[in-house]
């Protein structure tokens, strides 16, 4: 089954908007961002196994329930893709992603006012080599004034024996090399595409991404990469590789596309290390990505 947010695009109608009585929040889709989310709708649904995708359902249950979750409603959902985006903080690389493929069970429960912790057993998906693994993660959420980010433990360890260092030191070697910094854009295109040399730009994107939407999540946000409008190496006197980067991200349950601006650093040894992350203001003339139509 699709997840909710695209049977409400597939099946959007004028008259009518459906909507799950634990989301009063969810809007129909902007007009603005209509063409940009049918030709991210195609590239969705050419890259990502049916078994991988969310399986909500109206009529989910209260986002504070506590005690046993439906693994198919939000807040299980919800709290499982923290667990992905910290997989891809931690362990991520340019040849090593980490999908959310299935919760298969959850509990919530609140510890005294200081936070909610949730209790999974999910399927985690690596993306590139094809792998699954059952994995279980503990994930707290701290209560506050103040956003703190989510706790996170998971234990996937046959996931993370995945061996990638020859792909990563010759890609690394390439980039240091090369006589010219590179440079991309609009990762995937209008169309859903992206070119084969410029993939290992798209998955670092993904990955320093991840760390903007670990930060941001609480209860009540589920958040997915969109596209990288814009990504570009740096000169560096280091070992490090250098790259500044314009990401969109999709939140999902309110249905915009945000933009953060991002500096961040790259090589096998030390992995992916975020420097510098911004939102950028909310305008009229950045509501739309870049070249779509």
């Amino acid at each position: 089954m699709f997840p909710l947010w695209l049977r409400l695009y597939l099946s959007r109608d004028k008259s009518r908007t459906l909507r799950p009585k634990s989301l009063r929040v969810w809007k129909p889709i902007p007009a603005q961002h209509r063409s940009f989310c049918s030709h991210f709708l195609h590239y969705f649904l050419s890259h990502c196994p049916q078994n991988e995708v969310f399986s909500e359902e109206e009529g989910a249950e209260d986002v504070m329930a506590t005690g046993e979750l439906n693994p198919n409603h939000y807040p299980a959902q919800r709290a499982a893709k923290v667990v992905q985006h910290y997989l891809t903080t931690r362990y991520g690389s340019p040849y090593r992603l980490f999908g959310l493929q299935r919760v298969h069970s959850g509990n919530a429960e609140d510890v005294g006012d200081s936070g909610r912790k949730y209790q999974l057993e999910i399927a985690v998906h690596e993306i590139i080599s094809n792998t699954t693994q059952k994995c279980s993660a503990e994930v707290f959420f701290p209560h506050g004034q103040k956003q703190e980010s989510p706790q996170v433990q998971a234990s996937c360890e046959e996931l993370l024996n995945i061996s990638t260092k020859a792909q990563e030191e010759a890609l690394y070697q390439q980039y240091k090399m090369n006589q010219t910094l590179i440079s991309a854009q609009n990762l995937p295109d209008s169309h859903g595409h992206i070119e084969p040399d410029t993939k290992p730009l798209w998955h670092l994107g993904i990955v320093a991404s991840s760390f903007i939407m670990l930060k941001e999540s609480n209860e009540n946000t589920l958040y997915n990469m969109a596209q990288v409008a814009n990504i570009t190496q740096l000169a560096t006197e280091n070992d490090q590789l250098k790259f500044d980067c314009h990401t969109l991200l999709h939140d999902m349950v309110s249905q915009e596309i945000l933009h953060w601006k991002l500096l961040f650093t790259w090589s096998p040894a030390e992995g992916v290390k975020v420097l510098q992350m911004e939102q950028l203001p909310h305008c009229h003339h950045c509501e739309k990505p870049p070249n779509t139509n």
